[in-house]
């Protein structure tokens, strides 16, 4: 998720900056640091070493000295601190320099073409590199003689980035499956389709039981999973706050976040088009790009768009549409932080749960929030056609209400016939002298900064392109 850093004026432009370009360690004087990127499928476990001309080639790999020390805060990054008076055969980072991963072999580029890095950079200084692939990547891996397992298996892909991940199993009237809290770590490994999973053997005695998954960091972090019955084998990838149970002969690596969509719209073609304030296209000119592909989960078969690594972070309005007919309608905005399931028909889309197919969570309807006793209320009629309205507000360049873009609407309320979004402000503003920006919740669309006295509550009228405050309406 990226960090947005937000400026007073609506022609400056917002500062981007994602969670794996952030500084992780400490600067040393005499060192340089190297912070270093890590593909996906990397493990916390892993042992990684810088190899170049500079150390020795690959005779480094082993070497304490030049293995690399993963980040507390980040689950993608590693560091390593180079001093110049080591390096050997008269020999720097300039004369190229790649990694290799003791698990997963050397460093590779998308390509499968060889890496070499090169740097011309002093003590005293940080700089990020990227690695793309590793080795196994590109690997057509024999599969391994089958293992013998005891009964079903719940194989697990473990994204949790955990120390120690275990599994707990309990059931209405039945013993612990894998014994008392925490449960067990994995019986063993096995590699699937180029997946190394973690697998727990649940025991042929236990055929036909049902039980209630609990994983956990050996006791501490935990969540529910799966209420599995042992009638077959389970696969679920995990992070470290939920899970998916998935196909695993469904071999499909996603270009970045992907949407997916459950598409009940009857059109020949389904096609996707997004666009966001300020970004190019995300998938071309109109009318988008049909899907990427299909995949089926739980039973429910889903179109998916991959929107690119590249893109990881920002915000788009995606309009489903039939091509070059006329069939189209908004669907959402979007912000290309995670996975995202709909379901939809040809006038409209809802978001679903892929765990719990059928199931949709209706949004409640709003409801106006009291006001606290001597705050005052922004009331607005919004006539924007934004997806998201939100206030920022801030005094003596300090923001009052949250970071932007500032807080959500907090209810609405009819007057005279007329629809009024409300943002109830704190009480301890009152009286206070401040300035309020209306903007598309930190989409790129803002208006103009309004100077205003809390001593009372204001209402507006506003568009895309203007406020205007407007008498008190009156009553009904």
């Amino acid at each position: 998720m990226p960090l947005v850093v937000f400026v007073n004026s609506c022609d400056d432009k917002e500062e981007i900056v994602f969670d794996s370009e952030l500084p992780q360690f400490e600067l040393k004087d005499n060192a340089i640091l190297l912070e270093v990127i890590m593909p996906q499928g990397t493990t916390a476990d892993e042992n990684i070493y810088i190899v170049g001309e500079f150390n020795d080639g690959e005779n480094a790999v082993g070497q304490l000295e030049w293995r690399l020390e993963k980040a507390g805060n980040s689950d993608v990054k590693w560091g390593i601190y180079l001093f110049p008076s080591t390096f050997k055969n008269n020999k720097t980072l300039a004369d190229g320099f790649y990694f290799v991963s003791e698990k997963q072999g050397k460093e590779r580029s998308v390509k499968n073409e060889d890496v070499s890095h090169v740097l011309n950079v002093s003590v005293g200084t940080r700089t990020n590199v990227t690695v793309s692939r590793w080795a196994t990547y590109f690997e057509e891996e024999e599969e391994p003689d089958e293992s013998v397992h005891d009964g079903y298996v719940i194989y697990v892909e473990d994204n949790s980035g955990w120390d120690a991940m275990t599994l707990y199993a309990w059931g209405n009237d039945l013993p612990e499956l894998l014994g008392s809290w925490p449960g067990i770590q994995p019986t063993g490994t096995e590699m699937k389709g180029g997946v190394t999973y973690k697998y727990f053997d649940t025991g042929a005695d236990n055929e036909g039981l049902t039980y209630n998954l609990i994983f956990s960091n050996n006791g501490d972090e935990q969540f529910d999973a799966a209420v599995v019955t042992l009638n077959r084998d389970y696969y679920l990838r995990i992070t470290n706050t939920g899970y998916e149970e998935i196909d695993p002969d469904q071999d499909i690596e996603h270009d970045g976040y992907a949407i997916f969509i459950e598409d009940k719209s009857g059109w020949d073609v389904l096609s996707m088009y997004a666009w966001g304030n300020g970004l190019p296209e995300l998938f071309g000119g109109w009318p988008g790009i049909p899907a990427t592909g299909t995949v089926t989960i739980k039973g429910v078969t889903y179109k998916y768009f991959d929107t690119g690594a590249a893109n990881e972070g920002l915000t788009y309005n995606l309009i489903c549409n039939s091509g070059s007919d006329r069939n189209q309608f908004d669907l959402a905005p979007v912000t290309l932080d995670r996975d995202y399931y709909f379901s939809i028909t040809d006038t409209k889309g809802v978001e679903v749960d892929p765990q719990n197919p059928g199931t949709v969570t209706p949004e409640p309807d709003p409801e106006p929030t009291p006001e606290p006793e001597g705050g005052h209320t922004v009331y607005v009629a919004d006539n924007t056609g934004w997806a998201g309205l939100t206030l920022y507000a801030y005094a003596n360049d300090l923001p009052l209400v949250g970071a932007w873009p500032g807080m959500q609407v907090t209810g609405t309320k009819e007057m005279n016939g007329l629809t009024f979004t409300c943002f109830t402000m704190p009480v301890e503003l009152s009286d206070m002298p401040i300035a309020i920006i209306f903007n598309n919740n930190g989409s790129g669309s803002q208006l103009a900064d309004y100077p205003l006295t809390l001593n009372r509550d204001y209402y507006f009228t506003i568009t895309a392109d203007a406020c205007m405050e407007i008498e008190v309406p009156a009553a009904n």
